[in-house]
């Protein structure tokens, strides 16, 4: 996609987060200063070579809004097969996971703070992600704020682009109207076929992430979806 293209399709300049910066403890703080020269990703318009980012060729996984990083890095760490690209424009959040990265010892993940779409459009080639994961993304439940919802069709556009045939979208919600939304917008995209009838039961190697142990606390239902690129 190139960034003519990639304008007609994000005209107003859409962002995939809201930015909401807080405060970094020592530790996240130390992490970027020591850390993020090794395993961060800075920003540029060029396009990144993933082997050279890794150190490797393996399969590469894109995960979109990690949180606190904790669940990515018992994934990555569990996955070692795999490399994985972690996105969080949240810098404690980035932080925290770089802590984690030197704990484990993990050489197969990459840390990013720039909004996906940017990175998407601009450091990611064509059909380079193996998959793309994205847990418990804000679900704006207002009406008002559905358009700032990630899950759009123009967004999955971009993102299947990036996407190697039968690369797969695993997506998590504990909101039901998100989910359903979710199911709507993934089930009508020409570039996607769901994996189940609707939704699949948790799979094993998804860490249960902070926001999804609060949703349980409260009594939501989670909901999982899977999808791969046709």
């Amino acid at each position: 996609m190139d960034n003519k293209n990639s304008k007609q399709i994000f005209p107003r300049g859409i962002k995939s987060f809201v930015l909401r910066e807080g405060r970094f403890t020592e530790g996240q703080q130390r992490a970027f200063e020591q850390h993020w020269k090794n395993y961060g990703l800075d920003y540029s318009d060029a396009v990144v070579n993933l082997p050279t980012l890794f150190g490797r060729t393996a399969p590469t996984i894109l995960e979109i809004g990690f949180g606190n990083g904790d669940s990515l890095a018992q994934m990555a760490d569990q996955n070692q097969q795999n490399n994985y690209l972690g996105i969080e424009v949240h810098r404690p959040g980035a932080g925290q996971l770089l802590q984690q990265i030197e704990k484990r010892d993990l050489s197969n993940l990459r840390v990013s703070t720039r909004d996906a779409v940017d990175v998407l459009k601009n450091q990611l080639a064509e059909e380079t992600l193996s998959g793309a994961q994205i847990f418990f993304p804000d679900p704006w439940p207002k009406k008002r704020h559905h358009k700032r919802r990630i899950i759009q069709g123009d967004f999955m556009t971009l993102l299947a682009s990036r996407l190697t045939k039968d690369g797969f979208v695993h997506l998590a919600t504990d909101w039901a109207p998100y989910a359903h939304h979710m199911l709507e917008v993934m089930q009508s995209h020409p570039d996607f076929v769901n994996t189940s009838e609707n939704y699949i039961p948790r799979p094993e190697f998804r860490p249960l992430t902070k926001f999804e142990q609060r949703g349980l606390k409260l009594g939501h239902e989670i909901f999982d979806l899977m999808f791969v690129k046709k």
